[in-house]
């Protein structure tokens, strides 16, 4: 017997994190129908505690800058201020949690926002983009901080980096231990 096709399953099986992107990234009216359906990923309170900074065109050179001026040496400026340029839509990753909240600990907020951002990673490659999710010392600088609107109590969790796979960048992935990363209680 024969399964039918399974499109979640099918994409939750091929993505892949991709390094190397190039155009096409999705346009506004569809990142913003991708992210209202990523917004759909689990949430216990649904308090949305995180929201996105889009950067594309000539801003990634803008905050390219920016990652030069937080970096620590004029080599490592330079390297940083290139790595905008490596997709061209770049979202970057703002955890707002609700401090406080007397359901919702703020660590389940965090989970909360990255069960979204993988999901929009998966949404992303079903509909043809790929991306790879980056961080780095630069969340935390203030420069960086300030060029984004990433304001206190806000956390800066890095970038998702969006495109197209480039052709020559394939990868596969090593299957999983599946006994070894389940424990079962039963009687």
């Amino acid at each position: 017997m024969t399964r039918p096709p399974n499109p979640v399953l099918d994409a939750v099986l091929t993505r892949r994190s991709a390094p190397r992107l190039t155009e096409p990234a999705p346009n506004r009216a569809d990142l913003e129908r991708l992210v209202q359906a990523a917004a759909t990923a689990p949430d216990h309170g649904r308090l949305r505690p995180w929201r996105l900074v889009a950067v594309s065109g000539d801003e990634r050179a803008r905050l390219g800058d920016t990652l030069g001026e937080a970096a620590d040496s004029p080599e490592q400026a330079r390297r940083a201020a290139a790595k905008p340029l490596r997709a061209p839509l770049l979202l970057s990753i703002v955890h707002r949690p609700v401090p406080g909240h007397p359901k919702v600990p703020e660590w389940e907020q965090l989970a909360a926002t990255t069960a979204m951002v993988t999901t929009l990673s998966l949404l992303l490659h079903s509909h043809g983009f790929a991306s790879i999710w980056r961080t780095g010392a630069a969340v935390q600088a203030p420069q960086v901080r300030k060029y984004l609107g990433v304001d206190d109590g806000e956390q800066l969790l890095g970038w998702l980096y969006v495109g197209t796979r480039c052709a020559s960048d394939t990868a596969d992935r090593r299957p999983l231990d599946t006994p070894a990363r389940i424990t079962w209680h039963h009687t």
